[in-house]
């Protein structure tokens, strides 16, 4: 059974830091990729930052220069390493793996990222 284990959300002040993490396990597959996307409320999921097995990245335009994503493919582990967070960086934050296969998405169980003023 495919599990993504995320930690690492909370509660911190407008220019703050934190750092996520996800854990995948049960993956039999190679995987393509992996990454984090975002829902706020009453708005749509979207693309946080995703990193290939190979090591590229990419990012949002809304968070480029402020966060970076990585990966131990050893571990099929990726982090988010989120700094100078901004109030419009709170959401839900769902880990996502897709595999070589059949490019099918996992998903994780989501985080709470809440950013005060």
């Amino acid at each position: 059974q495919v599990q993504l284990v995320e930690s690492g959300g909370g509660l911190v002040q407008s220019g703050g830091s934190l750092r996520l993490s996800c854990a995948a396990s049960g993956i039999i597959f190679s995987i393509k990729g992996m990454g984090w996307y975002r829902q706020a409320p009453g708005k749509q999921r979207e693309l946080v930052a995703v990193i290939s097995s190979g090591g590229s990245t990419d990012y949002a335009d809304s968070v480029k220069g402020r966060f970076t994503i990585s990966r131990d493919n050893a571990k099929n582990t990726v982090y988010l390493q989120m700094n100078s967070l901004k109030p419009e960086d709170t959401a839900v934050y769902y880990c996502n793996v897709k595999v070589n296969y059949n490019l099918r998405d996992y998903w994780g169980q989501g985080t709470q990222v809440t950013v005060s003023s």
